[in-house]
C-alpha cells in the first residue's frame, strides 16, 4: 500500500472527535464517538449500512449539530465558535460531497470559482486565472470549462468537485464517496489523483468510502465505523489481523481478499 511508506510531517491532530452523540429523535446513530486525525494522514472512514459515515462527515463540518460531545479543528471547538471563527475554519478545508453538489446553472469555470468569490475579494481576472489553474491541477482540459455539469461524464464531475474543493488551497478536504459510481479504470484514475494532491499540497485527507481498493492504495490510516463508535483505526494492514467480525468479514472476505491481492 502506497500509504506506508508516507509519514505526516507533524503529529498535530487536525481534528478531534470526543464522545460524540449523534441522534435522530430516538435512533442513537453514535454514541461516545472518538476520533483523532493527524495532520497531513490520509485516513478512509468505513462502515456496514446505517453505522453513520456520512453524519460523522456533517457532524465535523458542521452541517450537523452534534446531540453531545466534542469536535474540534485545528484545535477549535465548533460549538464554540463565532461566526467570523467558522468562517476562517471553513476557507481552511476543502469538501466533495457524493454526487458532487455542482451548480447545474453554473459552467465548470463559475462552480470552481464560487468559493472564491465568496470567500476572498481578489480581482475578477485573478479568480478566473486561480480557478483556471484547480481545473487543470485535477486533469481537466481547457475545453471543459465552459461546459454545464449535465454535460460532463461522473468522472469529469468528480474532478471538478475535487477542483472546487481545493479552490481555496485548504489544509484539510473532506471527501464522500470520492468514486461512487465510477467504473474501476476512472477510479483507480481518481485514486491517483488523490494520493498525488495529497503529497504534493501536504493535504490531510478524511475519505468516506466504500471501495477497498481505494483503501490498500491511498490510505495511510482507516476508521472504522460499528456499534454506534469508532471500533478500529489502523493501516490496513493491521486491521486485516483484527478479531473484530465486521472487520474480518470486510476485509478477508472474498471483495477484500480480490483488493488484497490487487494491492500487492
Amino acid at each position: 500500500m502506497t500509504g506506508e511508506t508516507r509519514k505526516p510531517d507533524d503529529r498535530e491532530a487536525v481534528i478531534q472527535v470526543r464522545g460524540l452523540l449523534s441522534q435522530f429523535g430516538e435512533r442513537v446513530i453514535h454514541q461516545d464517538l472518538d476520533l483523532d486525525v493527524m495532520r497531513g494522514e490520509v485516513l478512509g472512514v468505513v462502515g456496514g449500512s446505517g453505522t453513520g459515515k456520512t453524519v460523522l462527515l456533517n457532524s465535523i463540518i458542521g452541517l450537523k449539530e452534534p446531540e453531545g460531545g466534542e469536535v474540534r479543528l485545528f484545535g477549535e471547538d465548533r460549538s464554540a465558535m463565532t461566526k467570523e471563527e467558522a468562517a476562517a475554519v471553513e476557507r481552511r478545508t476543502g469538501v466533495l460531497f457524493q454526487q458532487g453538489a455542482l451548480f447545474s446553472s453554473l459552467s465548470v469555470l463559475d462552480n470552481v470559482a464560487s468559493p472564491l468569490v465568496e470567500h476572498t475579494h481578489l480581482p475578477k481576472n485573478t479568480i478566473r486565472e486561480l480557478a483556471e489553474m484547480k481545473v487543470a491541477m485535477v486533469g481537466l482540459k481547457p475545453e471543459a470549462l465552459y461546459l454545464k455539469p449535465a454535460e460532463l461524464s461522473g468522472g469529469m464531475r468528480k474532478r471538478v468537485g475535487l477542483a472546487r474543493a481545493l479552490a481555496l488551497d485548504p489544509e484539510l478536504v473532506f471527501l464522500d464517496e470520492p468514486t461512487a459510481g465510477l467504473d474501476p479504470i476512472g477510479a483507480a484514475a481518481f485514486d491517483e489523483l488523490i494520493r498525488q494532491l495529497s503529497d504534493d499540497l501536504g493535504l490531510t485527507v478524511f475519505m468516506i468510502t466504500h471501495d477497498l481498493d481505494s483503501l490498500y492504495a491511498i490510505c495511510d490510516q482507516v476508521a472504522v465505523l460499528a456499534d454506534k463508535h469508532v471500533v478500529a483505526k489502523a493501516p490496513v494492514a493491521e486491521l486485516e489481523r483484527s478479531d473484530h467480525p465486521w472487520i474480518k468479514e470486510y476485509f478477508l472476505g472474498p471483495r477484500g481478499r480480490a483488493a488484497h491481492k490487487t494491492a500487492a
